[in-house]
């Protein structure tokens, strides 16, 4: 192995906060790469392909909690529903509800998070907060018994401006507390803010974030 797989973790990790959950993205890496950190104790694992996670998910240990965290296309759902342990980036009603339908086929509850749109840059996906507050306004999700909303998720900006990032974070912290506070004050499982990669995730821990997403510090630039 051409690069220091155990070492970049163990030196994320001792840099996290306590409460803070690490999930290294593993996206584009070889399943040797998945090993190393997994014999280290690691667990929670981040793809973004379906068909590449589907064959991960068939050679590697059954423990690992795997987190779906790119866009998801409602056709790919079914594949993943049977073992999937997190969705994180859920952006629309549609999505929602497909998942939903799998889990009861399944018959799961698979938990998810709500994709926040709050960079200055425009990005592909992700609900804008005012389309977030409409969804769980409306209230169709409170009717779906086999998916659960945990959380948040977002990215900021890709810039150098720590203020911007710090701003945008914390525009989405904000957010998680309105609508904890509306939607989820008895839940104990919306918890979830899932912000922070590589290159921002010491400011995420300052913003509220309990969820980093670190590929490239721990596994190196990807292997396509």
């Amino acid at each position: 192995m051409d690069y220091d797989v155990r070492h970049n973790l163990n030196a994320i990790i001792d840099s996290l906060p306590e409460g803070v959950k690490l999930v290294a993205v593993s996206k584009f890496h070889p399943n040797e790469y998945i090993e190393e950190a997994y014999s280290e104790g690691q667990r929670i694992f981040g793809e973004s392909h379906e068909q590449e996670l589907s064959k991960k998910q068939k050679t590697l240990p059954e423990d690992i909690q795997w987190h779906f965290i790119g866009h998801l296309q409602t056709n790919k759902v079914k594949y993943i529903a049977p073992y999937i342990s997190m969705i994180e980036a859920v952006d629309s009603l549609k999505l929602l509800k497909e998942i939903n339908k799998q889990g009861a086929k399944c018959g799961r509850v698979i938990d998810v998070l709500l994709e926040l749109h709050v960079a200055k840059e425009v990005t592909k996906y992700g609900l804008s907060l005012d389309d977030c507050r409409r969804l769980l306004a409306e209230g169709e999700w409170k009717e779906m018994s086999n998916v659960r909303i945990c959380g948040l998720m977002t990215m900021a900006s890709f810039v150098d401006d720590e203020n911007q990032i710090r701003e945008e974070f914390t525009l989405a912290n904000n957010f998680f507390n309105e609508m904890k506070l509306l939607y989820f004050n008895d839940c104990d499982y919306f918890k979830e803010r899932s912000w922070g990669m590589s290159d921002d995730y010491h400011i995420a821990v300052q913003c509220g974030s309990t969820m980093v997403r670190v590929g490239t510090t721990i596994f190196g630039p990807r292997v396509y």
